[in-house]
């Protein structure tokens, strides 16, 4: 849509996640990524501390035992079930391709579906005390509900590996505080129609100066995901947001303003 010019922009572009969808949807020829919103996007597996504790699971690889496997079992195979993400997105590639580059075939299978869905699953079996596996990222209101470190804990993987088109990513590219999480740590990006931008550098530089933190965009994930999700909800959240943060906001009209010359 973007691309085409029925969207003047979208927030909604992790740079190397979304890279493929990028290039077929027409690359830098139609569109451009401006700026980072938030540049410490993170991806990786999660299961529940007090299963992790019980068992000193810390690696994904512990997955090959089966009866650390059976742990994570929610349809009586004998598998560990590792909550994946909605068929298409790009984290189902990885987590096929981590599951046989791992050697985990035989003790875990993926279970895809609508992600919010199966979030909903994961919230109530950790509430009735279950073991849970799942892929999670950041920023997501799944991190304001199961905190990390405190409700749950991130598995590092044995190394990296991933698809083809990420094949240049090395360790250094997939870890976060030491860890290896085995997913490529991205920036959340703005992308804009190109023409859109040529004819509005007031936007453009806008679109350069916002960034917000993660902690804030799992807030406001959180409020619509718990049915805040109105057109009014959203301008309302933002205004409060802006308010909290005026200073901030301020200096960013008036740094974008710049970029107009005369015209404002």
């Amino acid at each position: 849509s973007v691309a085409n010019g029925d969207l003047d922009y979208s927030t909604i572009n992790y740079e190397i996640g979304h890279q493929e969808f990028f290039e077929n949807a027409g690359g830098t020829k139609k569109m451009e990524r401006v700026g980072v919103i938030n540049p410490d996007g993170m991806q990786g597996y999660q299961i529940d501390k007090k299963t992790a504790d019980k068992y000193n699971i810390t690696n994904l690889e512990q997955f090959k035992d089966p009866k650390i496997a059976k742990l994570f079992d929610t349809d009586g195979n004998g598998k560990a079930n590792l909550i994946g993400c909605d068929p298409g997105w790009f984290c189902e590639i990885v987590i096929d391709h981590h599951l046989k580059a791992y050697g985990l075939e035989d003790t875990v299978e993926h279970t895809r579906g609508q992600y919010i869905v199966l979030l909903a699953d994961v919230m109530t079996r950790y509430k009735q005390g279950e073991s849970v596996l799942y892929y999670a990222y950041n920023p997501h209101w799944i991190s304001t509900v199961l905190k990390p470190d405190q409700d749950v804990i991130w598995l590092e993987v044995p190394f990296t590996s991933l698809p083809e088109s990420q094949k240049n990513i090395t360790e250094k590219g997939t870890s976060v505080d030491g860890k290896n999480l085995g997913f490529a740590v991205d920036r959340q990006r703005i992308f804009a129609n190109k023409k859109f931008l040529a004819a509005n550098p007031v936007a453009k530089r806008w679109f350069e100066l916002v960034q917000i933190p993660a902690e804030d965009i799992n807030i406001e994930s959180l409020k619509i995901k718990e049915g805040e999700s109105s057109p009014e909800d959203i301008r309302r959240h933002a205004k409060e947001w802006v308010e909290k943060n005026q200073e901030l906001f301020d200096s960013w009209v008036e740094e974008a303003k710049k970029a107009g010359g005369d015209s404002i």
